[in-house]
Formats: structure tokens, sequence, C-alpha cells
């Protein structure tokens, strides 16, 4: 086989609470997120030097070269392609990194299994201070709540029907820079610790409309400090206004809705 090639799916965050651990495999989020229709393509090849290349340029993508670090010490290309903006909250990162992994695994038949390769993932995510739940959202797909501690790829389905979704970017966050912050996480928790027991609720229900999902989400960003662009706010604003229900991409200062807005990209 020349190459392999892999498909993961972006994730937007709604909340997220961040579940501190010395050792990478047991560090993780919970929270509400979901995955959408776009993502990453990945496409692997035995190479003379080792590379990373996004949307055709070479790039710096950590969680690739650290699963790839990992898996063997055969030189590769790994070439990702992708329609989604970079560090505005879709979980690229992530998905990248899972992504590479499934490729790897067929390119080299290493004979691992999915969980093996999610969790690898995860690692890499964790390792690298870009993330802590997208994984497991790619890994599963849909709409889903995370409320055990403990368990970084364990997840529950919210039934919440597929549908369009709105969005709209306007800057980049550092998820390393809030990850790396102690006070920051403090707040973040404990605004997250309210935010579960409201999807907890939810997760026990037989349908749930995505309104109520993002309406959590919306509260979450307030009481977390989190949502302080003044572009973000003024979308959310004026969506509500409208009658619709909005939020903060977790984290990119970036808008996602149920209802079409200004600006906004459908998936």
């Amino acid at each position: 086989m020349d190459c392999a090639r892999a498909f993961a799916p972006g994730n937007i965050s709604g909340v997220f609470k961040i579940i501190a651990h010395e050792e990478p495999e047991k560090m993780h989020s919970l929270g509400m997120g979901f995955t959408v229709s776009e993502g990453v393509v990945v496409e692997v090849r035995r190479a003379d030097e080792s590379a990373v290349l996004l949307n055709r340029e070479l790039a710096d993508f950590p969680t690739v070269r650290s699963v790839a670090a990992a898996a063997t010490d055969v030189a590769v290309s790994v070439a990702i392609e992708t329609a989604l903006p970079l560090s505005s909250g879709f979980g690229l990162s992530g998905a990248s990194a899972l992504a590479t992994a499934y490729a790897l695994n067929s390119l080299l038949d290493m004979g691992r299994s999915e969980e093996e390769l999610a969790m690898a993932a995860h690692v890499a995510e964790v390792e690298n201070l870009t993330g802590l739940g997208d994984v497991c959202g790619q890994f599963h797909g849909g709409c889903l709540v995370k409320l055990e501690p403990g368990q970084p790829l364990k997840a529950r389905r919210l039934p919440v029907a597929e549908q369009p979704v709105f969005y709209r970017y306007f800057s980049a966050i550092s998820t390393r820079g809030i990850l790396s912050d102690p006070a920051r996480v403090v707040s973040i928790n404990g605004a997250a610790d309210q935010a579960l027991q409201q999807l907890s609720v939810l997760a026990e229900r037989k349908s749930v409309g995505f309104a109520e999902c993002i309406r959590v989400s919306r509260e979450f960003s307030e009481n977390s400090g989190l949502l302080e662009d003044e572009g973000v706010r003024r979308i959310i604003e004026q969506v509500e206004a409208a009658g619709g229900s909005a939020s903060m991409i977790m984290l990119g200062n970036a808008v996602f809705s149920q209802s079409p807005f200004y600006g906004a990209c459908r998936t």
C-alpha cells in the first residue's frame, strides 16, 4: 500500500470541565458537544523525511507529529485537507490526530483497535495542551454528553435530531493559554458543574431540543468568563433578540446557532 486516507469530523464543544490528572490517559474533560459534517481528510505516505502539510502547505501540527512518532519510526508524510478554520473551536487538532492514527494503522498494518487509536490521539492532545475532549466526540460522532470522570472515551448520546447548524468565526483562542492558567481553570470548572447538572437531566429524556443544549452552553459561556469577545457577544444577542438561541464555540471566538444570522456559514 502506497498511501492510506482517513476522515474525522470537526467537533464543536458547548460546555467543558477540565478533569486534571498526571497521566495523560486519564486527563480529559466532561461536558457537551457535537460533531459536524465537515472535518479533516488525512493522507499518509511513506517518505524519505517526515513532514506535515495543512491544505498543501507545510505546517507545525504537534498532535499529528506526536501520533506519528508514537506509532512508528518510519518517516511519513501527512497531508491534511480541511475547509474548517483552524484554532476556532472545531477541534481540528484532535480530528487530525485521530485521522492520522487511523490512516497510519492502515498504511503500516499495525493491527490496533479503534479504542487504541482514539486513545493515542487523545494522549497527543493532552500532552500538547491542544484539547481535552474533542477526540472522544470525534470517535463516537453525534451530539454527546460526558458525565463520568476518569473515562476519556466514554460518552452518552443526547437524543438531538440531525439538523443544520450556523456558525461564524471571528478569531482564534489559544487552548494552551486557557488550559495552563490555574485561575481560568477554577472559573471554568465552577461554571461547568452547574451546566453538567442541567445536562444530566437532559440525558435522561427521550428527546431533546437543540435549543436547550445551546441555552446551557450560553449560560456556561457567561458564568465561566470565556465570553469576552464583543463581536461574538453582539451576534449572540442579535440571534436571541430575534427569538433564536446561540452560544460561543469552545474554545474559539466564534458563534454557533440553530438559526441563520448575518455572516454565518452553514453545516
